[in-house]
């Protein structure tokens, strides 16, 4: 009975510990012809991100669902980690609209104009891959045509999606 309920913890130990090593997030960049602006919404796993603060800034409380000055720190960190250019290589200056803590997750908002004449994008989101290697950053674009995605792994620096012929 003993060597059950040692076997039981073990695997919850493990189990607990796999469920806070997913290293990776999820960008969306939404063109919102409505408003005439991309919208970037960037989503991290809120343990992930709380592990990075304490590395990257040396803060041995990273709380972010408590601590304002943590889930600011953060957010700059998540905005100055992601850039979009042209095609042509210009870039996009990009507007920090927000953040905010949902659940597990800490989300991440920024914006700007939809560029005349875009034929596609130059994406760099690097997040995190400079603590973790096997850190993995999905990018979905939607909104102009089908929804494309870029899948960035720490080798990756930037990577480029066309629109031609699509709306």
């Amino acid at each position: 009975m003993r060597s059950i309920l040692i076997a039981i913890i073990l695997l919850m130990t493990v189990g607990s510990a796999a469920a806070h090593q997913l290293k990776s997030a999820v960008t969306i960049i939404l063109f919102n012809q409505r408003t005439g602006n991309i919208e970037i919404m960037h989503r991290f796993v809120l343990h992930d991100a709380e592990h990075a603060v304490g590395e990257l800034f040396n803060k041995r409380q990273a709380d972010i669902h408590t601590d304002e000055e943590t889930r600011a720190l953060f957010a700059v960190y998540a905005l100055e980690s992601f850039r979009l250019a042209t095609l042509a290589g210009e870039e996009l200056s990009l507007e920090a609209v927000g953040y905010q803590v949902d659940g597990r997750d800490f989300w991440v908002y920024q914006e700007t104009a939809i560029p005349q004449e875009l034929q596609g994008l130059a994406v760099r989101q690097k997040a995190l891959q400079e603590l973790w290697s096997e850190q993995q950053n999905l990018v979905n674009i939607e909104g102009k045509g089908e929804i494309k995605s870029l899948q960035f792994n720490a080798k990756d620096d930037w990577l480029t999606v066309s629109f031609a012929n699509e709306s």
